[in-house]
Parts: structure tokens; C-alpha cells; sequence
């Protein structure tokens, strides 16, 4: 088999032109599915590194557009709604509460508005908002009341150009009521799924219940599972439990950004799967003009076939070496198609500023499947040369 190796090696240093128009749907076809597939993979790592990795264990719930029904229940986000979900829930980690409004905040002759959150203590760390400088909401801060605030890295900016935000006190107006807050923290920039580390504001949601709103029912409502893999099966079970408290659908919306992801993931597969489909019918292509050349091959090679078929060659050992030519040229064209492949996805995924992702299990598939393109696509030329006749192969 390794002199017959070496023998195609040879043929086609023989004829170039041929063995590249042979190689070329072979690589074309090879690169499209490596491209593809790495699209995608890249595709999946950016939806990944935008949402970051805090906030994959939450499931966030708050009220929805429910159909009306006679004996339907208005659900209140109130304490004993919390502890329910603890007791009809698994996997519950923590369940928190917060409320958002609208709010101007100024200082000075300069004002922001934005939405502002009202939090418990340790929510943010919770998120994984990390502070530029400052501190957090403690424990104190929420029982009392405390008018403290903690800003995002652009409103602080817009404030406070100096960058020294924390220990000065702004205006905060909300429904036409002013209230001071004392700055205690500034958040760094970074990603974060569930909050906003750039144009958010939060205040200790005891302050909200003590001068806002008494004894407020949550206006959103986050559930921390204890881990990440359990949130889509809590999205499925608060949904469960929320008709049958309420007795209606839809009295709830309930996502989570883990279920998101996942969803986002499933059809970037899909989509890659059907595409690479796409792109191996390429490789079909050429594989019928694969057949197409090795016939031709035959013909010109007549000779050839009869001259070794003389010397004792059996039908097999010719059968076997036009196969070996046939699979030679899709094993090169395979691996060329697999360097261009990458070196393609390396330069798109760099122009878009995307991750570099290779699906080496893509790569390994694809250059199988060319390999046996070759080997089918050449059965039918090698037959033909494993039955010639020597006698009329020599007179032809």
C-alpha cells in the first residue's frame, strides 16, 4: 500500500492541473464545515463573555399579563410569598427582593436620571458588582433606613468628573419628592447579566419601605439556585407553582439568564449543524468529480493496468491502488482544507473581535468524512480497472 501510496504521489506531480482541480472541491468543502463550526462555537463563547459569568444561578420573577378568570388569585410579592417559594422550591439558595423607580439624581448644577434599585444588603456582591471604591449596603444600612446610596461608574462620572464621588451627598428625586443620599460606593465597569454596573442606582431597599412605600410588596423578585445546572428546572417549577396559587396563567414571567444562554447555544447549534450540511454537499460535488477524473485516469492508463495484469498483478492489487489514488487525493485535500479552515475562522473571528474558537471534533469528522468521499467515489473507477481485460488493455 505505501508504494502505492508513493505511485499516486507521483501521478499527480504528473499531471498538477488535474490533481488541483481535483483537490479544490475537496478543500472548499473541508474549510466551509471548519469555518462554520467555529462561527458558531466563536458565536457562543461572545453570548458567554456578554453575559458574563455572575448571575447564571438566578432566575428572575415578577408579575405578568394574566388572562382573567373569575376565581383567579392576584399574587403579592409580599414576605409570606417568599417563604413560600423556600418551602414549594428545590434547589433555593436565596430569594431575593427588590423594588425599581425612576429617579433624578443632581449635584450641584448637574443632574442624572436613570433607574434606581432598591436592594438588600449583599445583593450586589451576590450579582458580582464589584466596587471602583467605597463600600457596600450593610445589614444597618437596610433595618435603619439608611439614605445611602451606591452609583454606577458612568452616573458617578457624570456627577462627579473629579472621580471623587464617595462622601458627597446628592439630590434624588423621585415622584416629586427629594430626598439626600450619602454616596458610600462607586462601581467598577464591568459585565454583569442582571444589573448595571454603568447607569444603575441603588438604595438600601429599607429606606424604600420606611419613607416610600410601607411595608412594599417587590416589585421583581430574584432566586438564587444553589447552583447554576437547577435553573432552568426552577424557571419550569415557580411557573408551575404561580398557576396554581393564582389559578390562571401567565400571572407570572419567570427567566433566567442560564435558560437564555442555553436556548441561544441550542440554536447556534442547530443553525451550525444545518450549515455544515450545507457545506458538505461540497464535498459530494467533489467527490463526483473526483470519479469523474479517476475514469479518465483509467482510460489514459490502460496500458498500464495491462502491463502489471501480464506481469501477475491480481484484480485486488489494482483495485487497491486506484483506490489509494482516489483517498491520496482526498487525505491532501482534507488537510489543506482544515489549515484553511482555521487560518479563515482565525481572520474573520479577529476582524469581528470575536473569541478564536476550533471545534477539533468538527476538524476530525470532516476530514473522515473526505477521506471516505474519496474511497466511494473511487470504487467504481477502481472496478472498472480491476476488470479490464490485459489482452484488450495492451491493444488499447
Amino acid at each position: 500500500m505505501l508504494e502505492d501510496f508513493i505511485n499516486a504521489l507521483q501521478n499527480f506531480r504528473r499531471n498538477k492541473t488535474r490533481t488541483f482541480l481535483s483537490l479544490l472541491g475537496v478543500i472548499i468543502g473541508v474549510a466551509s464545515v471548519i469555518v462554520i463550526t467555529s462561527m458558531g462555537q466563536s458565536s457562543t463563547k461572545e453570548i458567554q463573555a456578554t453575559f458574563g459569568s455572575s448571575g447564571l444561578d438566578l432566575v428572575q420573577v415578577s408579575s405578568g399579563f394574566m388572562r382573567r378568570k373569575r376565581d383567579a388569585v392576584t399574587l403579592t410579592f409580599d414576605e409570606a410569598f417568599r417563604e413560600d417559594l423556600f418551602n414549594h422550591i428545590e434547589n433555593v439558595e436565596k430569594v431575593w427582593y427588590k423594588n425599581t423607580l425612576s429617579a433624578t439624581l443632581s449635584y450641584g448644577d448637574t443632574s442624572v436620571t436613570s433607574s434606581c434599585t432598591a436592594v438588600e444588603p449583599g445583593y450586589l456582591e451576590m450579582c458580582g458588582l464589584t466596587l471602583d471604591y467605597g463600600e457596600y449596603f450593610t445589614v444597618t444600612d437596610d433595618v435603619y433606613g439608611a439614605q445611602k446610596v451606591v452609583l454606577g461608574s458612568e452616573v458617578a462620572s457624570a456627577l462627579f468628573p473629579d472621580g471623587n464621588a464617595v462622601g458627597r451627598t446628592v439630590l434624588a428625586v423621585s415622584s416629586k419628592v427629594p430626598f439626600p443620599f450619602h454616596v458610600i460606593g462607586v462601581l467598577k465597569e464591568q459585565t454583569s447579566g442582571m444589573e448595571s454596573s454603568t447607569t444603575g442606582i441603588y438604595i438600601p431597599r429599607g429606606f424604600y419601605a420606611k419613607m416610600i412605600e410601607p411595608n412594599p410588596a417587590a416589585s421583581t423578585i430574584m432566586v438564587q439556585a444553589t447552583n447554576p445546572q437547577y435553573c432552568t428546572r426552577i424557571v419550569t417549577d415557580v411557573t408551575a407553582y404561580a398557576k396554581e396559587k393564582s389559578g390562571t396563567d401567565g400571572s407570572v414571567n419567570v427567566t433566567s439568564m442560564q435558560s437564555f444562554i442555553e436556548q441561544m447555544n441550542s440554536i447556534t447549534k442547530t443553525l451550525s449543524l444545518m450549515l455544515s450540511g450545507i457545506a458538505a454537499i461540497s464535498l459530494l460535488v467533489g467527490g463526483i468529480g473526483i470519479m469523474n477524473i479517476m475514469i479518465v485516469t483509467v482510460t489514459e492508463r490502460r496500458q498500464e493496468i495491462g502491463i502489471r495484469k501480464a506481469l501477475g498483478a491480481s484484480p485486488a492489487a489494482i483495485r487497491r491502488q486506484f483506490l489509494v489514488e482516489s483517498a491520496s487525493i482526498t487525505l491532501l485535500g482534507g488537510s489543506l482544507g482544515i489549515l484553511l479552515g482555521i487560518a479563515i475562522s482565525f481572520a474573520v473571528e479577529y476582524v469581528k473581535g470575536q473569541p478564536f474558537a476550533i471545534q477539533m471534533s468538527a476538524c476530525f469528522v470532516a476530514f473522515v468524512f473526505s477521506v471516505f468521499v474519496g474511497i466511494f467515489f473511487g470504487l467504481n473507477p477502481a472496478s472498472r480497472a480491476a476488470k479490464l481485460d490485459p489482452v484488450e488493455a495492451l491493444a488499447g
